[in-house]
């Protein structure tokens, strides 16, 4: 099964990992998260396996216009409906491969991932 690829397509760290891809010849599928949202079950696996602080991306344009209510709840309280409700504010990318889910772009893990198959 190919590696699929969550993201925005103007998101840099997406770029990255879609070239790092390209460049190794690997195909992928990439869904953008604006037109398709994770689903809840899938954030909840995201979440449980990642952890909330690695999956919202408090950096993002998203985050600085939340409200402070917002900000508490996606830190402290039910994170999953923050994040069902803004999913730009998923760290980017999310890459699901071979049963494992792996969030933000590194050359180092990336290739560690692959090369081990």
């Amino acid at each position: 099964m190919q590696p699929i690829i969550y993201g925005i397509p103007n998101c840099d760290s997406v770029r990255k990992a879609k070239t790092w891809l390209n460049n190794q010849q690997i195909d992928y599928c990439f869904v953008d998260v604006r037109k398709t949202p994770p689903t809840k079950d899938q954030l909840a696996c995201w979440l449980a396996a990642i952890g909330a602080k690695l999956l919202v991306n408090k950096r993002s344009t998203t985050w600085k216009n939340l409200s402070a209510d917002e900000r508490y709840e996606a830190e402290q309280g039910d994170t999953l409906a923050v994040l069902l409700d803004n999913p730009t504010l998923i760290k980017r990318p999310v890459l699901e491969h071979r049963g494992t889910t792996t969030v933000g772009f590194n050359a180092d893990t990336y290739s560690e991932r692959f090369n081990s198959q």
